[in-house]
């Protein structure tokens, strides 16, 4: 007899994606008292003597997709030394590898990340000293294969009286016989 398959609901695997980034905030500890490993910036040099890099990252659901914004401070001297959109990439990648192992801990399930398209890195500078990058990328989320896709468009749900009305033209349309203002009164002013 064939072991019957758990069925993992959206709501769980989203609850359990949400409670794996919010175990990702500056200062978080592990299970043995260490800091916890990102893979962000901030993690880099000691908190006490360096610059402290100030970065994070967030989460958001569309559809079958987890979006995964990041943000960091940078030098423009960063960007063109060149490869530094390489390296953005490598970091959303240690965020979706922290993501999947936190999730890991957080349900006992595993869950797949597949990264969707080219990631989109965004520069924008406030002054010659303050600059700052904004990444984005999205990631299919797998096993999520019952959900409806935001792109697709709904059923028309109009009722006929307003569907009417609209071709018509609306309130601008064609008046009524019944309609016995002048002409032109109907205009605000």
């Amino acid at each position: 007899m064939a072991k019957k398959k758990e069925s993992v609901s959206v709501l769980d695997i989203v609850r359990g994606l949400s409670q794996a980034a919010a175990n990702a905030y500056d200062g978080a500890l592990d299970e043995d008292g260490k800091l916890r490993e990102i893979g962000l910036r901030r993690e880099e040099g000691d908190a006490l003597l360096d610059e402290r890099v100030i970065d994070g990252f967030g989460v958001r659901f569309m559809g079958p997709y987890l979006c995964i914004s990041y943000q960091t401070q940078v030098q423009l001297k960063e960007i063109y030394n060149g490869g530094f959109e390489g390296e953005m990439d490598q970091t959303m990648a240690d965020i979706s590898k922290f993501l999947k192992k936190e999730y890991r801990k957080v349900t006992g399930k595993s869950v797949s990340l597949t990264k969707e398209g080219e990631i989109d890195v965004r520069v924008e500078s406030a002054s010659r000293v303050h600059s700052w990058a904004t990444a984005y990328q999205k990631y299919k989320i797998g096993g999520l294969d019952d959900v409806i896709v935001i792109d697709e468009g709904s059923e028309d749900t109009l009722e006929k009286s307003w569907r009417t009305f609209l071709d018509l033209g609306g309130w601008k349309g064609k008046r009524p016989k019944n309609d016995t203002r002048k002409k032109g009164s109907e205009i605000e002013k």
